[in-house]
C-alpha cells in the first residue's frame, strides 16, 4: 500500500481549521501520475490525455493537469463551463457525447471542442443545432466482439456507442456533409488492472482505421483508446505497468500503420482514475462506537461522501492516523450516519481497537469520490483540500451548509 503523503500531526493541524469529513488530494501524485502516463506514449505521434473531468470536477486540479499538458473530457455542459474556467479550450477538450442535449454541442462548437458522437443519429442533430464541425468522432461498441468487465458490463447490453455497421454509414454520411476531419474512440473496460485489455482495444481500433480508411477513402487523425485503467485498491494489488502497455500499444500501432501508407493518426487516453484516484484521501473522525451482535465504528462522514463502498461494494483501504502500524486486532463494521444499511466503508475489517475522536483515512478516493456526493438525509457535502508541493494546504471547495441545501427551494 502506497503511503500517504502526510503524518499525523499535519492532518491534525488540518483538522483543527476544517472540521472533518475533507478530501484531501495530493498535488505531487496527480502531477507524477500525469507524466507517468504520458512518458507512457512519448512514442506516439501529438499524445494528448483528456483528463476525465468526471473523475474530479475541481478547476484547482483541472489547472494544475493542464500545466502538464492533459486536457479535458467532458460530458455535460458544467463540465465543458468547468474547463474552460481553468484555461482548458479549443481541441484541448473533447465533448464526449451521450445522450446530449443541444445546449452542450452548441457550448461545445464554440468553445472549440473535439466532438466525439455517441449514436450515428446525433450526426443531423449536431448539424441542426450547432452547424457542422470540422471534426467528428464516432465511440465504436464492438458488442459481442469483446468483453467488457465487472463494472462496465457486457458490451452489447452497454447503452454506449454505435455497431460496426454503424461506423461506414456515420463516417460516410458525416464525409457527405462535408466533414474532412475524423476520429475513432472506444471505452470497453473501467478500473481495469490488466494492461492487456487497452493493447487489445488498441489493436482493435488501429485495424477499423484501416479498413474505414480504405473503404470510404478519408483519413483518421486521432484514435483516442478511451480510458478505465485501474488503480490498486487492496493493498496487495499491484499498480498497472504503464511503460509496458505503451510497449505494446506501440507494437499494435506499428504493425497496423508502419508501411502501409497510411496517415499515422495521433493517440489520446481520457483516463481519470489512474490520474487523481490514488491522490486522494476522505478524512472522518470516529463519532460512536456500538457493540450489538458486532462491533460497528460509526464515521462523521457517510456514504453520501463516498458511495462507492455501498453502491458497488467496492474496497477502500482504511488507516488509523497515528495508529498505522499497530496491530489490527478488532474487527468493525464501519459506517456512517444515513438511514441506509448500505451506508458501510468496510464490513468486518481488522483495525486496530480504535476510540471516539480518532482520525480515519480512507484511501484511494481522489476519483469518482467527491464527485458522486449527494444529499440524502439531507446530509451535506464536504470539503476538499490541495496538499500543494511545498506543503502547504489549500482549501479548492468549502463544505456546503444548510444555506446551500435550502437555496433551490421555492418556499
Amino acid at each position: 500500500m502506497k503511503l500517504q503523503p502526510f503524518d499525523s500531526d499535519l492532518i491534525h493541524s488540518v483538522a483543527a481549521q476544517h472540521p472533518t469529513p475533507f478530501y484531501l488530494y495530493d498535488e505531487a501524485g496527480m502531477r507524477g501520475a500525469a507524466r507517468a502516463l504520458q512518458a507512457a506514449f512519448a512514442w506516439a505521434p501529438a499524445f494528448r490525455e483528456f483528463f476525465a473531468v468526471k473523475a474530479t470536477p475541481n478547476p484547482h486540479i483541472l489547472r494544475l493537469l493542464a500545466e502538464e499538458g492533459c486536457g479535458a473530457d467532458c460530458s455535460s455542459l458544467p463540465e465543458l463551463l468547468l474547463a474552460e474556467r481553468a484555461g482548458i479550450v479549443g481541441e484541448r477538450l473533447l465533448l464526449t457525447s451521450n445522450n446530449t442535449p443541444a445546449e452542450e454541442f452548441v457550448a461545445a462548437r464554440r468553445l472549440g471542442a473535439l466532438i466525439n458522437l455517441d449514436a450515428v443519429e446525433h450526426l443531423a442533430y449536431l448539424v441542426r443545432h450547432a452547424g457542422l464541425p470540422e471534426f467528428v468522432s464516432f465511440r465504436y461498441n464492438p458488442g459481442p466482439l469483446r468483453e467488457g468487465n465487472a463494472i462496465i458490463g457486457r458490451p452489447e447490453e452497454a447503452k454506449f456507442g454505435v455497431t460496426r455497421a454503424q461506423l461506414f454509414e456515420g463516417y460516410a454520411a458525416a464525409r457527405a456533409m462535408g466533414v474532412r476531419r475524423f476520429g475513432l474512440h472506444a471505452m470497453i473496460v473501467s478500473n481495469e488492472l490488466d494492461p492487456g485489455s487497452v493493447i487489445a482495444t488498441a489493436r482493435m481500433l488501429f485495424e477499423l482505421v484501416a479498413e474505414l480508411s480504405a473503404r470510404l477513402e478519408i483519413t483518421f487523425e486521432l484514435v483516442n483508446l478511451g480510458g478505465g485503467i485501474g488503480i490498486p485498491y487492496r493493498p496487495e494489488d499491484a499498480p498497472v505497468d504503464l511503460a509496458a502497455m505503451g510497449v505494446g500499444v506501440r507494437a499494435a500501432y506499428d504493425a497496423s500503420f508502419g508501411g502501409t501508407g497510411l496517415t499515422p493518426p495521433a493517440l489520446a487516453m481520457e483516463c481519470g482514475r489512474v490520474i487523481t484516484g490514488p491522490h486522494g484521501y476522505l478524512v472522518a473522525t470516529v463519532r460512536h462506537l456500538k457493540t450489538t451482535y458486532k462491533q460497528y465504528a460509526g464515521l462523521d462522514a457517510s456514504m453520501a461522501n463516498l458511495m462507492r463502498p455501498g453502491m458497488y461494494g467496492a474496497y477502500h483501504h482504511l488507516s488509523v492516523l497515528g495508529k498505522e502500524h499497530a496491530p489490527a486486532t478488532q474487527r468493525y463494521d464501519v459506517t456512517g450516519s444515513l438511514c441506509e444499511n448500505n451506508d458501510k466503508f468496510a464490513i468486518d475489517r481488522a483495525l486496530p481497537p480504535l476510540a471516539p475522536g480518532e482520525l480515519v483515512v480512507v484511501h484511494d478516493v481522489g476519483a469518482h469520490g467527491h464527485a458522486m456526493g449527494f444529499n440524502y438525509n439531507g446530509k451535506l457535502r464536504c470539503a476538499e483540500l490541495l496538499l500543494r508541493e511545498d506543503g502547504d494546504v489549500q482549501l479548492i471547495r468549502r463544505a456546503e451548509t444548510i444555506d446551500d441545501y435550502f437555496a433551490t427551494i421555492v418556499w
